[in-house]
């Protein structure tokens, strides 16, 4: 038997226009301390963004979300940001914000395989 180790998970979420607060799920960031892992998967869908807001442009979100990814892979495009610690990273893009890109709440579960784990997280509230 593998050994599981504890993770932290947030969903991303797209909303378009905030002042109306109607969002849909377009990805999943997660974060293992003990493996060392800090992941993120996002896909903004087109249709669900359109009928939300007909004038959103799915660049501009797509580009918010790479930003993301760069600050969880720690790159230097990360800036300062991506340049904490794992765990601050995650708490920085997890934390509660009123913009077009929002967390939800962080939720925590087991894994003995954090990439895995995000896949199955993703298909179960992004897809």
């Amino acid at each position: 038997m593998q050994d599981r180790f504890t993770f932290e998970y947030a969903i991303i979420r797209i909303v378009p226009k905030v002042e109306r607060e109607e969002f849909f799920n377009a990805g999943v960031i997660m974060f293992c301390k003990r493996k060392k892992y800090i992941g993120i998967k996002y896909n903004v869908n087109p249709n669900k963004l359109k009928a939300l807001d007909p004038d959103a442009d799915i660049a501009d979100f797509e580009e918010y979300l790479n930003a993301w990814k760069l600050v969880c892979d720690g790159t230097p495009s990360g800036g300062k940001i991506g340049a904490m610690e794992l765990s601050d990273r995650f708490r920085w893009l997890s934390a509660c914000r009123s913009t077009i890109i929002q967390s939800s709440k962080t939720h925590s579960g087991l894994t003995d395989d954090p990439q895995k784990t995000l896949e199955e997280l993703f298909e179960n509230y992004v897809i």
